[in-house]
């Protein structure tokens, strides 16, 4: 019997393996791909922010979804995230308060600064979108967040179009490992576990 329960494991392991490593490698193909189309709003999926001022990370996003909304691609923005543990500030507000510096007007932003988490801030900008009758969005975020953060919203009946954030160095290890937790995230939330 326990020969059996052993092999039982052992077939689920290597399941697990095969699921996380294909999810890893749509993932990484995903990342590469910029499909930037007209939409009616671009998301910038947040970052980290310090007291008030966006961190490299999200100033990149945000920067990435600015260039996009000159080029005409979206008539909106939203910039998305919570305080993070900041009682002062939230990703949202920070993303918003950036982009109306950097000319766009307040009214063409749309801000989303409740959410704790991926899954929370597309879900929050799906409903969103729903209320103001918007279909579709460009999702700004890093690379290899795209593909996670695309099925979310089209789970939640968006069209979703993957741009990411511009990088000047190929991948290193660190992305590979982010790749890994994402397509864990990915398999876990298909599985109804949210993370």
């Amino acid at each position: 019997m326990r020969r059996w329960l052993w092999l039982l494991l052992l077939v689920i392991a290597v399941w697990v393996a095969v699921m996380v490593g294909r999810t890893v490698g749509e993932i990484e193909r995903q990342a590469k791909v910029d499909e930037a189309r007209a939409a009616d709003v671009i998301v910038a999926l947040g970052a980290a922010e310090y007291n008030g001022r966006p961190s490299p990370v999200l100033r990149a996003r945000l920067n990435h979804a600015l260039e996009l909304w000159r080029q005409g691609y979206a008539p909106r923005i939203m910039t998305t995230g919570g305080a993070g543990g900041d009682p002062r500030y939230t990703e949202g507000i920070v993303g918003r308060d950036y982009l109306v510096q950097q000319g766009v007007p307040s009214e063409q932003i749309i801000v989303e600064e409740e959410s704790e988490s991926t899954v929370q801030t597309l879900i929050a900008a799906g409903e969103i979108m729903r209320r103001m009758g918007l279909k579709s969005a460009i999702l700004v975020s890093d690379g290899y967040h795209i593909f996670r953060a695309k099925r979310i919203m089209e789970r939640a009946g968006m069209t979703a179009y993957g741009s990411p954030r511009r990088v000047e160095a190929e991948p290193t290890w660190r992305e590979h490992w982010l790749a890994v937790r994402q397509a864990c995230g990915y398999l876990l939330w298909r599985a109804g576990i949210t993370i």
